[in-house]
């Protein structure tokens, strides 16, 4: 099994227990097509704009989704889950939250994800694995790591005792510009919500991939008061990048977090609400 309580498994650990039936698994990458170029043998590929969500609602996959995804993965009660992506495991975090919203409490995250895999000339497989169908049922009540955009408010406005986090870059947090370049998801405002404080979510990673070691994490974020002595909720543009960073703060450090996937798209889009802006760039008029 994996190695006892710690939310990391390394890649030595993996490569030895891959041919564990009790140990799946799934890689979650930004880059969709990469999967098929070569991937982790017998990983499960999960498309995150597909798999993870609900094409329907703004929403993260319902329970029943998960429950049936895992079930035609052949993953049980007793199954060690690990997930892998590239850029330093952005969108594997994220489904490690969705993972942990809806039940899978335990699962891991391969420190260096494809990354270091990959330089450490460990093998690819092209082919797509099968498994036997499993009856794993998951909690209907998700477990409460989701914070709201009422939730922000009673921070912003109501003086609620909660950090806020922003891991977006500092142009973003700044106002300077809107959203990184090319991406679709856009707010008409630019600038960060009232009282956040700004850690880039590519800080808490090492050059090859994997995590800093939780001294280094822990005194990087106390250095901009994150301590863990109050909750902390946690945000980006739509959600992805924070739930790094909530995988940093929670799962590595222990501290109480909630990571608000509406984020900035949603909180810079809602009318009525206070943001800052100290570069003062406005919509139309970059």
């Amino acid at each position: 099994m994996a190695q006892d309580d710690n939310p990391l498994v390394t890649v030595d650990w993996l490569a030895e227990n891959l041919s564990d039936p009790n140990v799946r698994v799934f890689e979650v990458s930004v880059d969709t097509g990469v999967y098929e170029r070569g991937h982790i043998p017998g990983a499960v590929n999960l498309a995150w704009h597909t798999d993870l969500v609900d094409t329907v609602r703004r929403d993260i996959v319902s329970s029943e989704g998960l429950e049936a995804i895992l079930q035609q993965a052949g993953v049980t009660e007793d199954t060690t889950v690990v997930l892998y992506g590239d850029n330093n495991n952005w969108f594997a975090a994220w489904g490690a939250w969705v993972f942990d919203i809806h039940g899978i409490h335990d699962v891991k995250l391969l420190d260096g994800g494809r990354k270091l895999w990959e330089a450490e000339g460990l093998p690819l497989d092209t082919a797509t694995p099968e498994y036997a169908a499993s009856t794993i049922d998951l909690p209907d009540e998700a477990a409460p790591l989701r914070a709201r955009l009422t939730d922000v408010l009673d921070v912003v406005e109501g003086g609620a005792n909660v950090s806020l986090v922003d891991i977006r870059g500092p142009k973003e947090f700044s106002g300077e510009i809107f959203a990184p370049e090319g991406v679709q998801e856009l707010s008409v405002r630019a600038g960060h919500i009232p009282g956040a404080v700004n850690f880039p979510w590519g800080g808490a990673v090492n050059e090859n991939g994997t995590f800093k070691s939780a001294e280094e994490l822990k005194a990087a974020f106390a250095a901009i008061g994150i301590d863990g002595s109050k909750p902390i909720i946690t945000y980006c543009r739509i959600g992805e990048r924070s739930s790094h960073t909530w995988f940093v703060l929670n799962r590595i450090l222990g501290y109480d977090v909630r990571n608000y996937d509406g984020s900035w798209t949603e909180y810079g889009n809602a009318v009525g609400v206070p943001i800052e802006n100290p570069t003062g760039t406005v919509w139309g008029r970059i």
